[in-house]
């Protein structure tokens, strides 16, 4: 079952500020994020000019149309080993370094339960760190 993706509907003044709640497909948990203004000013702006209507999809693409797309363009451009998943990971990585190694910060940004699976979508490990440390390639 595929999750539903959010609708410019879906985003919701509350107070002063926009917030979009999820319900996370893997894990059934209810998510919360906050939408600035501007953001969401800019998607309203792109659905009237594109005619798209508050409870209609900006994007009409599954989740799979974009995997085969990402694998013919890296096919095309001779990289190997790139999906989706990398994104997350790499995007995970740069949240993590740029915030001062802050775990906590990363677990709640992508709602992980258990300590291991940071180091997994991190790419931070104990055996990776030591040998970068030595210098040497075992």
């Amino acid at each position: 079952m595929q999750e539903k993706p959010p609708l410019l509907c879906d985003i919701v003044m509350d107070g002063n500020r926009c917030r979009l709640a999820i319900t996370e497909q893997k894990a059934g948990k209810q998510r919360v994020f906050t939408v600035s203004l501007v953001i969401y000013q800019y998607i309203e702006n792109y659905c009237f000019r594109n005619s798209i209507d508050r409870n209609a999809l900006m994007f009409p693409l599954t989740i799979r149309a974009i995997q085969k797309q990402l694998a013919l363009v890296c096919e095309y451009l001779g990289y190997e080993g790139i999906s989706t998943h990398s994104f997350r990971k790499w995007y995970a990585t740069e949240v993590y370094r740029n915030n001062g190694y802050d775990m906590p910060l990363c677990k709640d940004c992508y709602s992980i339960a258990v300590q291991a699976s940071h180091s997994v979508i991190l790419a931070v490990n104990r055996k990776g760190l030591k040998r970068r440390l030595k210098g040497t390639q075992s």
